[in-house]
């Protein structure tokens, strides 16, 4: 992302971004590789571990701090876009649902999620279940059965055309703006 609006800003501008409250987690390489070899030390096997990265960067301030660290006024000299969501997407990234949850370890950067356990005869039946279903609609109900966190693609299909409303209704305000 970052050399991605770097190249932009060198363009001219515009940033694009797809939504105004789009934020996202940001490790570095040598973090990231560090905290995955630890846990790999930690691991006593069949664990889930989730790295602590930090808080969440709201993407559009990240690409205003890239344009005033070029010397430039976001808005004034570089414009920023907002594009709308595409499909699937999400504005918040998830690194757990909150059902599941973690568990401290030795590491105070590492955690260990809590899992829940599967009761093996009521998955088969779902799948037996998901196997025998006619129709998508039959299909998304089996699948959002047996994954209580299952985002329906028709949901997200909606959300994303209501978010491109959305963009289009700020783009106009700020255009009005400025």
């Amino acid at each position: 992302m970052v050399p991605l609006f770097k190249k932009q800003i060198a363009a001219g501008g515009p940033i694009t971004i797809t939504h105004p409250d789009m934020r996202r987690y940001f490790m570095t390489i040598p973090e990231a590789s560090q905290l995955v070899l630890q846990a790999g030390a930690l691991a006593n096997g069949g664990e889930v571990f989730v790295l602590d990265m930090g808080e969440p960067v709201k993407i559009v301030d990240m690409a205003k701090d890239l344009i005033e660290l070029s010397g430039l006024a976001p808005e004034r000299d570089i414009a920023i876009k907002f594009t709308g969501l595409r499909q699937g997407e999400k504005l918040f990234e998830e690194l757990l649902t909150a059902e599941e949850g973690t568990s401290s370890t030795r590491h105070e950067k590492i955690f260990v999620a809590n899992l829940k356990d599967v009761d093996e005869q009521i998955l088969y039946a779902g799948l037996v279940g998901l196997r025998s279903a006619n129709g998508s609609d039959e299909i998304t109900n089996k699948i959002a059965e047996l994954v209580p966190t299952y985002i329906n693609k028709k949901e997200t299909t909606k959300n994303v055309a209501e978010s491109r409303l959305q963009n289009a209704q700020i783009a106009k305000f700020v255009e009005s703006t400025v």
